[in-house]
């Protein structure tokens, strides 16, 4: 089996790595901690000081970190995955970042030799955990078809977009839907609650109409029960709602509800400083 890298360990990257365990593929990581770490060490997964080294012990190098200077750091810095690379590797970047960044890297990997692919994903910690990802793929075609295997472990369904970073606009297109959810989401609850209804009852009925949606059935339960752990962080939240609006700002594109979703989180993130709780503490504006 070939041997897969990670680096990301985090809420989204640690439920991927344990899907792939499971499978019994061998897997090498890199943590800038690694007592972070320990939980995959202890069920078989190997553990390396730089991402240079995961690269070399690798077929196939997978990331998932937090910001688009993360990405670039982990790839280009001298001890970088690109400097751990040889012709004829993978490298698969499931951060969502920047189409910009993801050309860079698509173009960088062909001149040694490598493929690459941007794949970000949807599904919150859930769909890692679960193995119920969507993935949005965007780069080489051939590495596409040959990880295809790999992706039925770790998601539910997999959709190819095209060149370098069509599988990051894939995923903006997603995050502004999501945007549209979550508003909704807390504006309900705080309309609900300022009207005097019964919460739960109030979720219940809207799951079992048109108002049903993902942000509802994952996150509606957490906000009533004033769990605001992250499936996702608010502040990687905003980074996208960010990365979208320059993105549609390029393409002289105007998306006033998604406008208005950046300032509320913007809010959260940058004056409460709740940028480490999940994106479902948006409630926390009203309540």
């Amino acid at each position: 089996m070939q041997k897969i890298g990670f680096i990301g360990t985090g809420v989204m990257g640690s439920g991927i790595i344990n899907n792939l365990l499971k499978a019994n593929y061998e897997i090498h990581i890199y943590t800038r901690t690694k007592s972070k770490a320990e939980p995959l060490i202890a069920k078989g997964a190997k553990w390396y000081a730089d991402p240079k080294d995961v690269a070399e012990a690798a077929d196939i190098t997978f990331t998932m970190v937090g910001f688009p200077k993360d990405v670039e750091d982990v790839y280009f810095k001298d001890n970088g995955i690109f400097a751990g690379l040889t012709k004829g590797k993978i490298i698969v970047d499931m951060t969502t970042s920047t189409p910009t960044l993801a050309k860079k890297i698509g173009k960088k990997a062909e001149t040694i030799g490598v493929e690459a692919i941007d794949t970000p994903v949807s599904g919150g910690d859930v769909g890692a955990r679960d193995g119920n990802l969507t993935i949005m793929v965007g780069g080489s075609k051939s590495a596409y078809e040959s990880l295809k295997p790999i992706f039925k472990i770790i998601g539910k369904s997999t959709h190819y977009f095209g060149s370098f970073g069509a599988g990051q606009h894939a995923k903006m297109a997603n995050q502004i839907m999501i945007a549209g959810t979550m508003t909704g989401l807390t504006e309900m609850f705080a309309y609900a609650k300022a009207a005097g209804l019964d919460l739960n009852d109030v979720l219940q009925t809207v799951e079992g109409g048109g108002g049903d949606n993902w942000s509802l059935e994952n996150y509606g339960p957490r906000i009533l029960q004033e769990d605001f752990k992250p499936g996702f962080y608010s502040k990687h939240f905003l980074k996208d709602l960010r990365i979208a609006l320059d993105e549609s700002e390029k393409m002289n594109l105007e998306l006033p509800a998604t406008q208005q979703a950046k300032k509320l989180y913007e809010t959260l993130v940058d004056d409460k400083n709740l940028g480490n709780d999940g994106t479902q503490s948006l409630i926390k504006l009203w309540w």
